[in-house]
């Protein structure tokens, strides 16, 4: 079983290797609120000993040092000393400040490195099926937007909650000893401003959720239309498209509209009252002044200080909102992260050039209808077996089971007599070569692409494209096995992206190599060049053909045909076209209509393909 994340774990992970940054801008933001205390109590101090205020109501250890410096006639004529403390408070403050705003900016952006390497290494290893079930467009919405919503949140407000703590402490100890009653006048407004950001916590959440769902669904259909750029304008929709666009664009913008005026309704509610409280204070501060109960000198600190409270009271009722945003961002990481990785408890690594066996295996995806029924077969070590059958038949399932992209829900299947689930999947798979009917290809040269299941050079990577039949193609584009193919193959035909799949395949050099329909996109005369080349290069390999056409698989050790995800036939070709049966069923309709005239030719985009 995977670890299970709860908000706060997984935040506590994310931030791993951070404590020290972040110790030492909480350091830096206590040291900042400390200091911004100081400028209030000289101002009362000048303001009360030299400008008329009420001298007698300043600390006594503080009267009695301006006493001995000189009284104050001398403190009035060095009231430059003030101004020059305040400077340098002032400069003190602003260097713990950046200090601050340095630190958690290096924090956060560690912790956001540490996040999507975190989320990045766990989405490689959830199994086929998770990445089946979840759009590829949510799964990078999640892994950007809803990580650097999260950034803001620590990187903007939670790193902040000691000093907003701090400050409060200091600011309410500063409040009460310049005048107790005003104090509880001025605190009375807190709990107030609290329950109220706590009463639109929830309703911010519920509300952005539906926005962060409807931005993923927003770019799944960005990204399902820029992967698929050619398919639409090959069908002329692109006005359809940016008709889905355009609505669910809509949808998204009016759930932002939603949210932000929940958010002005708030904000604007809490700066009346904030308003509402200044006024207070100020109104009952100067009827307390009038009747001598509080300084003018530490009136006007209160009031500084007042609006010091304020702040970070405010900045608190910010934090929930934004918190509760943040919660809905770490709930949908840690959907990724709470996901169950692919597992395996094979330790083992077997040589993996003994038989195949598929021993009564059924199977059906999600757990529904089964695909496949009772499946029995064997492909001998170093054979070239053929599996032929309808569209929908279960070809393919087999061979995604042979690989443990899905395991069977009834029957074993072994290599060498050793069950797959005993065998290590890395090393399973790193000797399963694989060439699917439509072959990724990355963003990268032609040659990274060949060589990409090893560290191949460019010898190695020729010989392979000679093998299948792509290395005089190759010849003809201006910059060689340098060209890049564009995302997904897109500037290369069908024919040579199979074929670029066939050498990537081949430089592996895998014990056991699966071709599932891959040579459709090539004409009669290059599919049988292909065959040709990889009897010769991989004589000692075991060989599963899946395919479409007899052509391909008539000079196989023997074939299976499929039907309803059931085998009803197998033989060699000689014996299978001599029994009637779906296989002389195929073969006859194939020898008299023409095998060239079922396939769509290759033949004439060969050549034009590869230019990047």
């Amino acid at each position: 079983m995977s670890k299970h994340y709860t908000r706060m774990g997984l935040l506590r992970r994310f931030l791993k290797g951070c404590g020290l940054i972040f110790a030492m801008a909480i350091f830096s933001s206590v040291a900042v609120s400390a200091l911004e205390m100081v400028p209030q109590q000289i101002i009362r101090v000048v303001v009360d000993y030299c400008l008329g205020g009420d001298p007698s109501q300043l600390p006594a250890l503080v009267l009695a040092w301006l006493e001995s410096s000189g009284g104050r006639e001398y403190v009035l004529s060095h009231l430059w000393a003030a101004a020059v403390l305040l400077i340098a408070v002032a400069g003190a403050a602003a260097i713990f400040r950046y200090l601050y705003t340095y630190l958690t900016t290096r924090g956060t952006e560690k912790m956001v490195k540490n996040g999507r390497n975190l989320l990045f290494e766990h989405i490689e290893s959830l199994p086929y099926d998770w990445h089946m079930q979840n759009s590829t467009g949510d799964i990078i919405q999640r892994c950007t937007s809803d990580v650097n919503t999260l950034r803001d949140f620590v990187s903007e407000q939670l790193i902040q909650v000691i000093r907003i703590a701090v400050l409060i402490l200091f600011t309410v100890i500063c409040m009460a000893l310049l005048n107790l009653r005003l104090s509880l006048i001025a605190i009375l407004s807190v709990p107030l401003l609290l329950f109220f950001s706590y009463i639109f916590y929830h309703k911010i959440g519920h509300l952005f959720l539906q926005c962060d769902e409807n931005e993923g669904v927003l770019s799944t259909i960005t990204q399902e239309n820029l992967t698929g750029v050619r398919v639409v304008r090959a069908f002329g929709r692109e006005s359809f498209e940016r008709e889905r666009f355009r609505r669910q664009n809509n949808i998204y913008t009016d759930a932002w509209m939603r949210l932000c005026r929940l958010l002005a309704v708030y904000w604007g509610s809490s700066d009346l009252l904030v308003g509402i409280q200044i006024m207070l204070v100020v109104t009952v501060g100067s009827v307390f002044a009038v009747r001598g109960w509080i300084s003018v000198g530490s009136l006007i600190a209160f009031v500084s200080y007042d609006n010091m409270l304020l702040w970070p009271v405010r900045r608190l009722g910010r934090m929930l909102s934004e918190m509760s945003k943040a919660g809905v961002s770490l709930d949908r990481l840690c959907y990724i992260m709470n996901s169950e990785p692919e597992h395996s408890d094979g330790t083992l690594e077997p040589p993996m050039n003994g038989d195949i066996h598929f021993d009564h295996v059924s199977f059906g995806y999600e757990k529904e209808e089964e695909i496949l029924h009772d499946v029995t077969l064997t492909v001998g070590a170093g054979q070239t077996v053929g599996i032929l059958g309808t569209t929908g038949s279960g070809k393919s399932t087999l061979m995604h089971l042979l690989s443990r992209l899905y395991v069977p829900d009834s029957g074993s299947i072994t290599i060498g007599g050793i069950p797959l689930e005993q065998i290590r999947l890395p090393w399973l798979r790193s000797h399963i070569g694989m060439v699917l009917q439509e072959p990724y290809l990355f963003s990268r040269t032609l040659g990274e692409n060949i060589g990409i299941a090893r560290d191949a050079d460019m010898d190695e990577i020729r010989y392979a494209a000679k093998i299948a039949d792509l290395d005089e193609t190759v010849s003809h584009f201006s910059r060689g096995y340098e060209t890049i193919v564009g995302e997904r193959g897109v500037t290369l035909s069908g024919g040579q992206k199979q074929r670029t799949a066939i050498a990537r395949t081949i430089v592996e050099h895998a014990p056991i190599m699966v071709f599932d329909d891959s040579l459709s996109a090539v004409d009669a005369e290059t599919d049988a060049r292909i065959r040709a080349s990889l009897a010769k290069a991989g004589k000692d390999a075991t060989v599963i053909l899946i395919s479409h056409r007899i052509s391909t698989l008539m000079a196989v050790d023997r074939i299976y045909v499929m039907d309803k995800g059931r085998i009803v036939e197998e033989g060699t070709h000689e014996e299978l076209i001599r029994k009637p049966g779906l296989y002389q069923h195929i073969y006859e309709i194939q020898s008299a209509v023409g095998e060239e005239e079922m396939e769509a030719p290759d033949g004439t985009e060969e050549e034009k393909g590869g230019e990047d």
